[in-house]
């Protein structure tokens, strides 16, 4: 019996040292992929924060945003090609200017400022802005859009100029549809910013025409708050 016994020994010994072998490597794996958790998105983990500070009604410097929108990050640039975010200080500051430009307006109705993940978004409704059907700037919108630009002008963020139009189908005028004029207007609003400014390098236009409404088309109303021109100060330096 005990020869027997020595017999199995190597047998035993081998399957033991497999079963060692393969704990070994399922301990190696599992200690890899704790790491990989422990490598933390630090601008995820502040959009997380910002995020629940908004949820809860609380952000730094008392800026507050539209329910459903996201704030933005709070990093700054390092380099170039690098993501520029505004702070909140620099959100707040911008607010609080635009405010207190549209009151002294009266233009409070006309106009909204809000904050969204992608940056402050300044919408002008286009009968403060342009005739129906036109793409020629009105004399008061040539003193608001002048008074926008010394506000953000000094900011270091890309500026999106974005037209947008209700959805119906252009009748007249030398456009073809709601794109081409939207497209239009967005341009013409930018070559005024330029002339009111903003460094050309930080600028673009697009136009969207009825493809991005703020509400539905479904009365004159809704249709009025669709038609604007929105300029926005980008969160993310690469637009």
């Amino acid at each position: 019996m005990a020869r027997k016994r020595r017999k199995d020994l190597p047998q035993l010994r081998g399957n033991w040292l497999t079963t060692y072998g393969d704990m070994v490597t399922l301990l190696l794996t599992f200690f890899v992929f704790l790491y990989s958790f422990s490598t933390i998105d630090v601008q995820k983990f502040q959009k997380m924060i910002y995020s629940f500070q908004d949820a809860i009604g609380v952000l730094p410097g008392g800026v507050t945003t539209i329910p459903g929108e996201e704030t933005m990050q709070g990093a700054q640039l390092t380099g170039p090609g690098q993501e520029m975010t505004l702070n909140a200080e620099q959100v707040k500051k911008v607010h609080e200017m635009m405010v207190q430009l549209l009151e002294s307006e009266n233009l409070m109705n006309e106009v909204t400022v809000r904050v969204e993940e992608r940056g402050i978004v300044i919408s002008i409704i286009d009968g403060l802005l342009f005739q129906s059907g036109s793409v020629e700037l009105i004399p008061p919108a040539r003193r608001l859009i002048y008074k926008i630009a010394q506000i953000i002008k000094d900011l270091p963020n890309q500026i999106s100029v974005e037209g947008h139009t209700d959805n119906v189908p252009l009748n007249r005028g030398p456009y073809r549809d709601n794109w081409g004029l939207s497209s239009m207007r967005a341009a013409v609003v930018g070559s005024y910013l330029v002339e009111s400014g903003i460094d050309p390098k930080r600028l673009r236009t697009v136009g969207y025409g009825q493809s991005r409404p703020l509400v539905p088309n479904d009365t004159e109303e809704h249709r009025r708050i669709n038609r604007r021109v929105d300029i926005v100060i980008l969160n993310d330096f690469r637009g």
